[in-house]
């Protein structure tokens, strides 16, 4: 065991850098919340995780020079690579994209903040992960409440066994996360550790009336509140939020096709303008939910649309384009709209979800008032 390699006094040390360093963080974290962080550690559910070295991922232990630092940093550990676990990874290095991994415990916090756990509350987590999430959630709601779920065996099973042996024992499930656990419903608090386009119809059927929903949307978390006939509503809380999409019957991410080099022009605004969290949450409402982004290069597969930037040497940028539409006018409209109602931050937006659609809202000081369907 990992713990065998340090002793009590080194543990505790880590639990309390990390608990105050996540408190730091946030102006408005309740004790509780920070309480999870200070008893919960994190080093049992990722005793191997990846750092990346020169494109390559390599497997990090416990027997590795910094891993327990690393461990209880506010930082993001990456525990899959396109389906390897960390643990079964080979000493030559793993290449692809990250799969599943631990979220940075900071954000972790605010969202537990916002998803307000009360003791004996029933509790849905979709995305177990490692279990550090479902851990905390434990302490904060009771074992005997939660209930998580996971898209594979192997996750499954790895993170029931880290959860028993630190002494937790929700009920930990594999199942298709979109569909929630019908069985286990209704639930006073429902969470998601990956982002979805728009709330499945399952969690909302699920969620106990005047019951809370927290799930990353659009590039940030949403909080709302289950209210009377099928429908919740609230608000994006301060942060921007980056997760792994929730990967259930829909099927894999398309990739950004080539656009045609014939199609090129101009553009003020260069790529790097959707590195703003700020404007890319923007923006995000105006392109739609489908939209895919890999770095500057953008696609709609609902018509083939495509635009590729490409930012030159001396500071002008280019965009070649492909499909029916040109998606980079649409950003570039966005962001004049953005700048003339003064960068509008994403936790003055409201959300609602209802049986005929999921909508995003902003009123702006002077009541106008725009809306986006999700």
């Amino acid at each position: 065991m990992t713990s065998a390699l340090f002793d009590e006094a080194q543990l505790l040390r880590a639990r309390v850098a990390l608990a105050s360093e996540v408190d730091r963080g946030s102006t408005v974290l309740s004790s509780r919340v920070v309480e999870a962080f200070l008893n919960v550690p994190r080093h049992p559910f990722v005793p191997v995780f990846y750092r990346e070295e020169g494109g390559l991922h390599r497997s990090w232990r416990a027997a590795d020079e910094g891993w327990l630092r690393e461990v209880y940093a506010d930082q993001v550990l990456v525990t899959e690579v396109d389906g390897v676990h960390a643990e079964d990874a080979g000493t030559h290095g793993q290449r692809g994209v990250a799969t599943s991994s631990s979220t940075l415990p900071s954000l972790m916090a605010d969202m537990l903040d916002a998803l307000d756990v009360r003791p004996g509350d029933r509790v849905l987590e979709i995305g177990t992960g490692t279990g550090y999430n479902a851990a905390l959630l434990c302490h904060l709601a009771g074992a005997v409440g939660v209930t998580t779920v996971d898209r594979t065996d192997q996750l499954v099973a790895a993170a029931r066994s880290r959860l028993h042996q630190a002494g937790f024992e929700p009920t930990v499930v594999r199942a298709d996360g979109a569909a929630g656990h019908p069985s286990g419903a209704p639930y006073d608090r429902i969470i998601a550790t990956c982002s979805v386009r728009r709330l499945p119809q399952a969690w909302l059927d699920q969620c106990a009336p005047g019951g809370l929903i927290v799930a990353p949307m659009g590039g940030a978390v949403a909080r709302l509140t289950k209210l009377a006939a099928g429908r919740a509503a609230g608000r994006f809380l301060h942060r921007p939020a980056a997760f792994m999409p929730l990967r259930s019957g829909e099927g894999t991410c398309p990739q950004v096709p080539e656009p045609e080099a014939s199609r090129q022009r101009m553009t003020e605004i260069g790529a790097r303008v959707l590195d703003d969290p700020g404007f890319a949450f923007w923006a995000g409402l105006h392109l739609g939910p489908r939209l895919v982004r890999d770095g500057g290069n953008l696609y709609d597969p609902a018509d083939g649309s495509a635009a590729r930037l490409q930012d030159h040497l001396d500071g002008s940028s280019t965009v070649a384009l492909a499909g029916p539409r040109d998606l980079w006018q649409t950003v570039e409209a966005a962001h004049r709209t953005w700048l003339a109602r003064n960068r509008p931050r994403r936790e003055w937006f409201t959300v609602e979800a209802r049986p005929e659609g999921q909508f995003v809202r902003y009123t702006a000081p002077d009541g106008t008032s725009d809306r986006w369907e999700f």
